[in-house]
């Protein structure tokens, strides 16, 4: 009997041990923990964790979130001992504190210590209870709740991230970066205690508006720690010494449009649910700051409207390092919010390098192929060039570095549009062309849409063995690469691009070893320049985002000289080195007319010798002549005794004499020291064959002075060409004066005293020309 009566109570105890668990269990369904779904507002960082930019949470607030290993061990000291010293002691309640803080309330009559662990703090950031004895119970159960459910680590976790720093902001790292310019890592002793006692009244404890009151609350945890002996006394003495010094909060704005296009992506890669909240960018910050100053100090340069766009990549793993979509992002005046990195515009030359690249690997062309610069209809479609004169004969290392339009034309008619925009679409340089229409001859000229992006990505291959990539933005972005041309095509490109491509005659470019090329589309609408170092491949784009014309305004004038500045700000990359000059690249010397190595042409046949980069030891021949059938090597037939060309039939005694001709089209250009020795004699009278019609220039005789007539500026004449086949071309000193039909006149005006060579020729290659002078014009007064 008396051990039943002894059973009793702990039976009791037992049951009550039972309901209570039971109503635990109830209450914490019914009442579930409100922990945060939105952790943080976005925020993007660079490679090293800075932030780029920030977004607010979902409900307004700033955060950025941390863990408790990227906060200063000294914050975690200064919080843990000022705030909760038993913190990993107690079950989220500490009884003696909530003791002493009951007694001291009814000994004062007022709150002297709250008595509030940091596991209470985090119930009341998560729901905020109203301040009476009924809050003080809730925010109690919710402690107790919080240590059931979660770790001591998860616990001050939240309160890391989400303790109120005063204002929209929340959290140590957010507080540690807007108010004091640092990571929360970076705190000195005086700057963790100033945080840990913020959140104690935000508000009124703001140090970018109270800093006098910041820093008595700020001694007050100084001292708290040197009484406890965490700190010692003389660290505790240097911290009092340093000022409460803050910045009011303002949202980090660094490559704005690039953080913006990494938020729509994470948002579209990730459900709502599992958001991320840092996404890490390939960016540089303090590179980026770097860029972004630049075009904000060359902003008075440009007229209103004109925006800018910088893409810098590094070469090694196609990192951007910095990104610029618009010249000043708060300036909406300049279409701040467009961003030209993307943009599709016309690209204007910046193409020719892959074409002289195709070209080369196709087995085409060398470095010093023979070219013609001269005006030229491709199925009625005429190129000029920009500055509307043409130079003849040109090598194809002086045509893609003086950016000649009528070489790159007829390679391109040579490769065919619709492959070069294939290959260039397989390596990841997809060319937007209009509606409805098809890659044609305009291609090379910027007749096709492209972004500073894929052009950057393009010309990665230059400086990496032929292989482009497309640029990585996001940390976590894979590697995409493709080739786009040989290792022996890339270095020869290079090579031009970056000194004149000429084995002969080294080009000294100084340290930055930049090999660059410039384009504008038509109209002056795009400006670029687009650059490679060992290092880094980055490009330049200068125009309006609404495509309205900037004459005046082109890619050597405007974005050259930026992309050099740009270069020298950029850093060196550790272990970035100059590629060395492939096997299959070898220097050679060639003859022009033929374009044959010297080796393999006759010495009567070498008109001029040059040095050229040659593939796999292999020298394509010049082009074949467009307009005269037959090849270069050509027998002709002399008369012996006037030295005129003949016909076997027209002269039995006719010599044959084996020449080397130039391409019909460069015969006009020739030095006449060159003429006179390669170019065959003119027919002798009745022995011309009838489809060699010559040409003649009439309405002014050779060596006539032309002078203005009375009362006028300037010197007029009219010409004539007979003769002529087709649409003539006429010519003022190797510059397009105009175009007429044959049998018409064409008028031609002088405005300048001086020489003049007049040339006219048409489609089949017939030509004359005239030299003449000019006087008697006055200055203008």
């Amino acid at each position: 009997m008396a051990n039943r009566r002894v059973a009793w109570p702990w039976r009791w105890l037992f049951a009550v041990t039972l309901l209570l668990g039971l109503l635990a269990l109830v209450l914490d369904r019914c009442f579930p923990l409100p922990l945060p779904r939105d952790e943080a507002g976005l925020v993007v960082v660079d490679r090293h964790g800075r932030p780029l930019r920030q977004y607010p949470s979902a409900e307004g607030m700033w955060r950025h979130p941390v863990t408790q290993e990227a906060v200063s061990p000294l914050y975690l000291q200064a919080l843990i001992h000022y705030e909760d010293r038993w913190f990993y002691h107690h079950p989220g309640v500490n009884p003696v504190a909530l003791l002493r803080a009951a007694w001291q309330w009814m000994r004062h009559g007022r709150i002297v210590s709250g008595g509030s662990t940091l596991t209470m703090q985090v119930a009341r950031i998560l729901a905020p209870p109203p301040r009476t004895l009924l809050g003080k119970t809730r925010q109690i159960l919710r402690a107790l709740q919080l240590e059931w459910h979660l770790s001591k680590r998860e616990i001050l976790a939240l309160y890391l991230n989400h303790a109120p720093m005063g204002g929209i902001v929340e959290g140590v790292e957010m507080a540690s970066r807007a108010y004091l310019g640092k990571p929360a890592a970076e705190l000195s002793h005086a700057e963790a205690a100033l945080l840990a006692a913020l959140p104690q009244a935000p508000s009124r404890l703001r140090p970018d508006r109270s800093p006098l009151a910041a820093m008595r609350a700020r001694d007050k945890v100084l001292a708290r720690l040197a009484a406890h002996g965490v700190w010692s006394d003389q660290v505790v003495a240097d911290a009092r010494i340093e000022q409460v010094i803050a910045q009011p909060p303002r949202a980090h704005w660094l490559a704005p449009l690039a953080a913006e296009r990494l938020r729509q992506a994470a948002r579209r890669a990730a459900a709502p649910a599992g958001r991320k909240r840092v996404v890490a960018a390939t960016l540089d910050a303090r590179l980026q700051a770097i860029v972004e100053r630049m075009l904000l100090d060359r902003l008075g340069q440009l007229p209103p409207k004109v925006s800018t766009a910088v893409l810098v990549m590094e070469n090694t793993d196609l990192a951007v390092r910095a990104y610029a979509g618009s010249a000043d992002f708060g300036d909406n005046g300049r279409f701040a919010h467009v961003d030209m990195v993307r943009a599709i515009r016309s690209p204007g030359s910046t193409l020719k390098p892959f074409l002289y690249a195709m070209a080369l690997d196709q087995g085409l062309v060398h470095s010093e192929s023979l070219l013609a610069d001269t005006p030229q209809s491709f199925g009625g479609y005429q190129p000029g060039n920009f500055q509307a004169a043409f130079s003849g004969p040109v090598s194809v290392a002086d045509a893609l570095q003086r950016s000649l339009n009528v070489p790159a034309v007829d390679l391109l008619d040579r490769i065919g549009p619709e492959r070069f925009a294939t290959q260039l679409a397989a390596a990841g340089l997809r060319l937007r062309m209009p509606r409805g229409a098809a890659p044609n001859l305009s291609l090379i000229l910027g007749g096709g849409g492209t972004s500073l992006e894929a052009l950057v990505g393009a010309y990665r291959a230059l400086a990496a063995g032929g292989m482009a990539g497309a640029p990585r933005l996001s940390l976590e972005t894979p590697r995409r690469e493709a080739r786009l041309m040989s290792p022996g095509a890339a270095w020869i490109v290079r090579d031009i691009l970056e000194g004149g491509g000429r084995p002969d005659r080294p080009f000294q470019s100084g340290p930055l070893q930049l090999a660059w090329k410039t384009g504008t589309s038509f109209g002056f609408r795009d400006a670029w320049a687009v650059g490679v170092t060992d290092s880094y491949t980055i490009g330049v784009w200068v125009g309006r985002p609404d495509g309205t014309p900037n004459p005046g305004f082109f890619g050597a004038n405007v974005a050259a000289p930026l992309l050099k500045d740009l270069v020298a700000a950029l850093p060196a990359v550790p272990g970035a080195r100059r590629a060395p000059r492939p096997a299959a690249v070898g220097a050679e010397a060639i003859c022009w007319p033929l374009g044959l190595t010297a080796a393999a042409t006759a010495a009567g046949h070498c008109h001029e010798r040059r040095t050229a980069w040659l593939l796999h030891g292999t020298a394509p021949p010049t082009l074949p002549d467009r307009n005269r059938s037959g090849g270069l090597v050509e027998t002709v037939w002399l008369d012996p005794r006037h030295g005129l060309r003949v016909t076997p039939a027209c002269a039995a005694d006719a010599v044959p004499h084996v020449v080397a001709r130039w391409p019909l089209w460069l015969e006009p250009w020739l030095d006449p020291a060159v003429a006179a020795r390669h170019v065959p004699p003119r027919w002798a009278p009745g022995c011309a064959p009838e489809v060699a019609t010559t040409l003649r220039i009439v309405g002014v005789a050779p060596g006539s002075l032309l002078r203005p007539a009375a009362g006028r500026l300037q010197a007029t004449v009219d010409v004539t060409a007979l003769g002529a086949a087709g649409v003539v071309f006429w010519l003022r000193d190797g510059e397009l004066a105009g175009q007429s039909m044959p049998g018409q006149p064409f008028r031609l005006h002088f405005s300048r005293n001086g020489r003049v060579r007049l040339t006219a020729f048409d489609g089949g290659g017939r030509f004359d020309h005239v030299d003449l002078a000019v006087g008697g014009i006055l200055p203008p007064p």
